[in-house]
């Protein structure tokens, strides 16, 4: 019996850019963790009205070694990359009685099901 070998190269496995860090085991930035998870919750998990405090937790991961030290700039923390102009969807489609989808009334056929074409024979 042979084996399944199907490669004979080495395969090199290429780490991510960014996203991949420690756990905080020692809970050394939960305080800040827990100031942005609530901020979150009340501005309803729209980030850039807690953008300071999304930047304070990632500084202290890079204080206490739990993610590379990098310029906060380059994250998008930059002055000049504030979120201008952004509102809250108020669903105002919903409550004037939209359903998504419903406006279609007529079957539509997929690619596979047009008349006159016999893709399977």
């Amino acid at each position: 019996m042979s084996s399944m070998n199907f490669s004979s190269s080495k395969q090199f496995v290429k780490p991510p850019q960014r996203g991949i860090f420690p756990l905080d085991h020692d809970a050394e930035c939960k305080k800040f963790m827990k100031l942005y998870l609530g901020c979150l919750k009340e501005s309803r998990d729209m980030h850039h009205k807690c953008r300071k405090m999304s930047k304070e937790y990632l500084q202290c991961r890079m204080d206490h070694q739990l993610m590379a030290e990098e310029n906060l700039d380059e994250l998008g923390y930059a002055s000049n990359q504030q979120v201008v102009g952004a509102h809250e969807y108020d669903k105002s489609k919903e409550k004037a009685g939209f359903i998504a989808g419903k406006h279609i009334d007529k079957p539509n056929d997929w690619w596979f099901q047009k008349k006159g074409r016999s893709w399977f024979s």
